[in-house]
């Protein structure tokens, strides 16, 4: 369910926005261990979840959001640690196609129900794609779908109806590849309560406007009615968020009596509460690397995640300092990848803990979908050569800054705030760029600011760096359609390519086994040698959990980036 979102490497390692931590107020306890049937999960340095409505907003299209949404809500589709469809625990039953993949039959499994004791139906799915449908329409729109632009959302879909109340069909309006639809198309849609929900049946825009209002009030009656292993119980603004077992959850049920997720307002806060106990679920700050020992009532695992790391140049005519015309051009962007030391970084920052990344798809996890024809980087780390590469293109150094027709190569980053091994990557990159004559100014934000600024408005930067990157989710087969696809909902770049648009298209197309991972390969290719965004290296996540708490590491997901802690026991 952490659909494909943006993430933050908690200062390099996280589980993505469940990482416990012991600052701030805790519900329980600062000081002291939690209760034994209470775990204490830290989130990233001064992250917080802001959208509970698993339609997921742009600007709220975080792994933090879509963990919370995972506990109170089943998706259609459940992705298993291989990436493949596990069908005992989605909330399909089972989902058939024809031949040429344009027409699927979604049986939905009846041990689900919602937490009122009715069924989950398939009025309820066709009313919740109804929501994704609206909110990926053009024009003055309350809010913005994050995941348009994938699956063939909405353009590709023809229709979505219910045959009766367990059974969905849906209509392509083109032949697909079957497995990147079921993956990646309903694989997005993750049910509400029609008869909750519904609030203006004859006006959708109203309805988007209702959602909003409530979208970070988890609080709201709204909210009572779900179909996942929790229910939200109570939160404190920039303290925590609890949640409590689900007691008609038709899966595994909880042996644990209330999961809090724990806001931090910083790393240190959090390497604490590790040590006193008072966070049972965290990550360890790359930043106290030496200090690790000192958790010794504690489990140490490393996870990579299904995804890659990266900073947006921002490539819109309307670009803060009007550079996006340069960022647009692929030599520019490839000028400013040869000046990023990515075994550096790994080496000086993440001690080592970190694999260099040229490309969408990752090396780690393994998967079927990395072609390691592509393991040489094209744009390796040196400076001389980015800056060569730029004087080849008529830029010239005029006080030491790149400059071309009155434009120069000088613009603000904004970052996030709150982990000193970002902070430390990005003086890092300043000093590196500065050797090409790129001139960069680093601007500190909270997390959630970085991501709401990129979709907010072009005008207001001009490259983002939050210290992580993207996750496939729910792009599970990983062809980038809502990433780097002209207009696409996340492409907050503003990132145009026809080429791009064309392979991406041919890789969802139907064919053999063959052909659809040759058509894969091939739109991966053109992303290394066109560099849509600056890739990093993929850091993995530090974690850390308490001895007394089983099940953390070996529940958890790194293809889908989401913890089960409906699956997790403690006891000594």
């Amino acid at each position: 369910m952490w659909y494909q979102r943006w993430h933050f490497v908690l200062g390099g390692s996280l589980l993505m926005g469940p990482v416990l931590a012991g600052c701030g107020t805790s519900p329980q306890t600062t000081t002291t261990a939690a209760p034994s049937k209470t775990v204490v999960i830290a989130l990233a340095a001064q992250t917080a979840p802001n959208w509970f409505f698993p339609v997921l907003a742009s600007t709220g299209y975080t792994d933090t959001n879509s963990q919370m949404n995972f506990l109170m809500y089943k998706p259609l589709v459940d992705i298993s640690k291989t990436d493949s469809v596990d069908y005992r625990k989605s909330l399909a039953k089972s989902i058939t196609s024809n031949a040429t993949g344009t027409n699927y039959t979604i049986q939905l499994n009846p041990k689900y129900r919602w937490s009122n004791g009715r069924p989950v139906t398939a009025q309820d799915v066709v009313f919740t794609w109804d929501i994704m449908k609206a909110a990926s329409g053009n024009g003055a729109l309350p809010w913005t779908y994050g995941g348009a632009g994938g699956g063939g959302v909405p353009a590709d879909w023809t229709s979505v109806s219910a045959v009766n109340a367990s059974t969905v069909v849906v209509t392509l309006a083109h032949p697909a590849n079957q497995s990147w639809f079921i993956h990646n198309g309903l694989g997005q849609i993750i049910p509400v309560p029609k008869a909750v929900w519904d609030k203006f049946p004859n006006n959708m825009t109203t309805e988007l406007s209702f959602i909003k209002s409530v979208a970070n009030v988890p609080t709201a009656p709204e909210y009572n009615v779900v179909d996942g292993p929790y229910k939200f119980l109570k939160m404190a603004p920039n303290q925590y968020w609890q949640f409590v077992p689900n007691p008609r959850y038709g899966g595994h049920r909880s042996q644990i009596q209330r999961v809090v997720f724990q806001y931090e307002t910083s790393a240190t806060s959090e390497f604490s509460g590790l040590k006193t106990g008072s966070v049972n679920v965290g990550y360890l700050p790359p930043s106290m690397w030496a200090s690790r020992t000192q958790l010794t009532a504690d489990h140490f695992w490393p996870a990579y995640l299904f995804g890659f790391n990266m900073a947006r140049v921002n490539q819109s005519p309307q670009a803060q300092l009007g550079l996006g015309p340069a960022f647009s051009q692929s030599y520019v962007r490839a000028a400013l990848e040869m000046g990023i030391n990515q075994q550096g970084i790994i080496n000086s920052i993440y001690h080592g803990q970190g694999v260099a990344e040229d490309g969408p798809v990752p090396s780690e996890p393994p998967t079927e979908f990395y072609d390691p024809a592509l393991a040489k980087a094209p744009y390796a780390y040196n400076p001389k050569a980015g800056q060569a590469l730029l004087q080849s293109h008529g830029w010239r150094l005029v006080n030491g800054v790149m400059t071309l027709n009155g434009m120069k190569l000088a613009f603000p980053v904004i970052y996030t705030s709150g982990s000193q091994s970002v902070k430390n990557t990005v003086e890092l990159l300043k000093q590196d760029w500065a050797k090409e004559g790129i001139q960069v100014s680093l601007v500190p934000q909270p997390f959630d600011n970085v991501i709401a600024t990129m979709h907010g408005n072009p005008s207001k930067w001009d490259m983002a760096y939050w210290g992580g990157g993207w996750t496939y989710q729910p792009d599970y087969y990983p062809t980038g359609g809502e990433l780097f696809a002209t207009g696409a909902a996340a492409n907050a770049g503003h990132y145009n390519s026809t080429q791009m648009d064309s392979l991406i298209q041919n890789s969802y197309a139907p064919g053999t086994p063959s052909q659809t991972q040759a058509a894969l390969f091939a739109y991966e290719a053109f992303a290394v040698r066109d560099i849509p965004y600056l890739w990093f290296p993929l850091i993995p996540q530090l974690n850390e959990n308490s001895t007394t708490v089983h099940g953390v590491a070996s529940t958890f997901n790194p293809i889908t980036a989401l913890m089960s802690p409906n699956y997790w026991t403690v006891g000594k």
